[in-house]
């Protein structure tokens, strides 16, 4: 009735009814005390020093009291720590953002390592699918130092052995919510490690009003808006070209006026040309003195306007061949920056077939070639799929405000972006929340850049236009 079964096998059945599954001993293997506790003693030491090494000075803290007590008594030690608290409070109020920054935020990322990273590290990743239960034990990837800024929580990670970092990526809402945090970004430090990064708050949730007139005139860096952590976003356009995508009302023109008021001073020198094209003749309008003759709006005028563009692109590329290969903007040689809004109405949508290719022509011209002569390319538009604009990938940095679905982030900063954080599909539609914001993802870095750009109103671009119209003598 049962076959025989191979070696010692059969001294291991618990039971040989045959409604029954056979179920067979698991062999065990008796590990000595001594191993154990040395294993554990190992153990709770190396965590002591770890502990020591990422928080000093929450430990001096908490363990100074205690150790004054055990040393002296109660009264010698309440003495002694007095004036402590009291300098901590003197120093909290006179300089708040140094406190803030030495003690107030390394006492805020031990709390946050102990009571959420920490304490739900095992449940998060588990059930998100970073950590592995085998043989009865679990394999999870190790939580390593917390850092506190002003507004985020950054997580170092390292990485279980054979995972990758898309592994992460597909699974930060799962640690988001995890945490309790709005949203989650992931960025590789170094080979098997990981950042992660938790806000807290939202620093970009206020508006920017429009940003002062730079002083000197440049052509770039320019700022036109503040980073998530709290420094100046200066934005490269001279020997780059920028596309920015973004749904109606995410703010673009905030992204085009901030770059035309910062180069403004280098316009009034000589050094800057701003070549505007504005088919809706909605936008560029307001500030149609600031660019003279270099003004188009009609398709027609807006392929000579390119045209022209060119043709300066192949003189220059002629006299500089075989002198130089960049360029140093001068008053003879300007850097200029040709600014299209709406793109897709000229490449896309245009009737005239003809029109279209030439176009089109044009600006893969200016984007193959113009950057190396001192021809600069800032496009926008509002939808960002192939067939649209087909020279996308042209652009060495985009820009991706609020759009209307997932698949368009990485349609504009590459493939990847999305999963390495750059939700630019869950901006607020709201324009208080949301106007301006967005991610940036530069040439030198696949690493997206949470931004917002300040706001320059109607007002701010009459006062641009009557300072600096074309054609103004300085005053």
């Amino acid at each position: 009735m049962f076959k025989r079964l191979p070696g010692d096998e059969a001294r291991n059945l618990v039971t040989t009814t045959p409604d029954t599954a056979i179920v067979f001993r698991p062999a065990v293997v008796q590990t000595p005390a001594i191993l154990t506790l040395i294993i554990f003693a190992w153990r709770v030491l190396v965590g002591c020093v770890r502990l020591v090494w990422r928080h000093p000075v929450a430990l001096l803290i908490t363990f100074t009291p205690g150790a004054l007590t055990l040393a002296y008594d109660w009264q010698t030690s309440l003495m002694l720590l007095a004036p402590v608290p009291t300098g901590l409070l003197a120093w909290a109020v006179t300089d708040r953002a140094s406190f803030t920054r030495m003690i107030g935020l390394r006492l805020l990322a031990w709390w946050r390592l102990v009571w959420i990273y920490q304490r739900h590290w095992q449940a998060v990743v588990i059930v998100s699918g970073l950590g592995r239960h085998l043989w009865g034990r679990d394999y999870l990837p190790r939580l390593g130092k917390v850092t506190c800024t002003a507004w985020a929580d950054l997580v170092t990670v390292r990485m279980l052995k054979g995972q990758s970092v898309k592994d992460w990526a597909d699974r930060l809402d799962h640690l988001a919510q995890g945490f309790g945090a709005a949203s989650c970004r992931v960025a590789v430090t170094r080979g098997g490690r990981l950042q992660l990064t938790f806000p807290r708050t939202d620093p970009l949730g206020v508006p920017l009003a429009a940003l002062p007139l730079p002083d000197a005139p440049t052509v770039g860096p320019v700022e036109v808006g503040k980073q998530e952590d709290g420094r100046p976003w200066l934005l490269k356009v001279h020997g780059t070209h920028v596309l920015v995508a973004g749904a109606t009302g995410a703010g673009k023109g905030s992204i085009i006026w901030s770059t035309i008021r910062a180069l403004l001073p280098a316009v009034r020198a000589g050094l800057v040309e701003i070549w505007a094209l504005d088919p809706k003749l909605m936008e560029l309008s307001y500030g149609r003195a600031l660019f003279g003759d270099r003004y188009a709006a009609t398709p027609e005028q807006c392929a000579d306007l390119l045209d022209q563009a060119v043709n300066v692109m192949q003189t220059r590329a002629a006299r500089f061949a075989g002198l130089q290969r960049s360029h140093t903007p001068t008053v003879e040689d300007p850097f200029v920056l040709v600014v299209v809004d709406e793109v897709a109405f000229l490449t896309a949508y245009q009737a005239d077939r003809q029109l279209k290719q030439r176009i089109s022509a044009a600006l893969a011209t200016l984007t193959t070639q113009g950057r190396a002569v001192g021809i600069g390319v800032m496009a926008a538009l509002q939808d960002p799929r192939k067939e649209v604009m087909n020279i996308r990938n042209l652009f060495p940095d985009k820009i991706a405000l609020r759009l209307d679905e997932s698949e368009q982030v990485d349609m504009v900063l590459g493939d990847g972006a999305r999963d390495r954080g750059a939700l630019a599909d869950h901006i607020s539609p709201v324009p208080e929340r949301g106007a301006g914001v967005g991610y940036v993802r530069l040439e030198t870095s696949p690493d997206p850049i949470r931004v917002r750009a300040a706001y320059v109103s109607d007002t701010d671009i009459r006062d641009m236009a009557a300072t600096f119209a074309a054609g103004k003598d300085a005053a």
